[in-house]
């Protein structure tokens, strides 16, 4: 039996309704009276397990994740602005402070990894792998990269 559970969920059968007893509720013709004193547990509880299709938890996170500080207006200005500009967060942070002025640098890092544009792009051609510079260098200056074999003979080189 799959049990989905929160991160911080204890995986100790320690609740009182196991996913076992669940669904023995489930099962269960007895009234619902009965079955909260044969079972000790509050006869809203056991109302809860007989109209729920399964036996696993609900999930408490919210199905869809917003900011406790941005409204959806600034929230769109925020991820916007950050599209147009392209700043860094500390940039971005100091620009729009002004004008949103409860906005913190955490709040916006939030914001911005919601809508999946935390990370900046790199820009092509800043940043050459090594093999790149070196080829790079030896096209540009084949002078620096002469091979002498002389100075590779072992012993007096005069």
């Amino acid at each position: 039996m799959l049990i989905s559970l929160h991160k911080k969920a204890t995986t100790t059968p320690s609740a009182t309704t196991t996913p076992a007893v669940r669904a023995a509720i489930q099962r269960s013709q007895a009234s619902t009276a009965a079955l909260s004193r044969e079972l000790g547990i509050n006869p809203k509880t056991v109302a809860k397990w007989r109209k729920r299709e399964t036996v696993e938890g609900r999930k408490t996170r919210p199905k869809e994740p917003r900011s406790s500080v941005l409204g959806e207006a600034e929230e769109a200005m925020v991820v916007a602005f950050r599209r147009h500009t392209l700043l860094p967060l500390d940039d971005c942070l100091y620009a729009l402070q002004p004008t949103i002025p409860h906005l913190t640098r955490s709040a916006l890092h939030r914001c911005l990894q919601r809508h999946g544009i935390s990370r900046l792009p790199d820009v092509e051609g800043d940043n050459p792998t090594p093999c790149e510079y070196i080829c790079k260098i030896w096209t540009s200056e084949p002078d620096r990269f002469i091979v002498d074999p002389i100075h590779q003979m072992p012993g007096l080189n005069t």
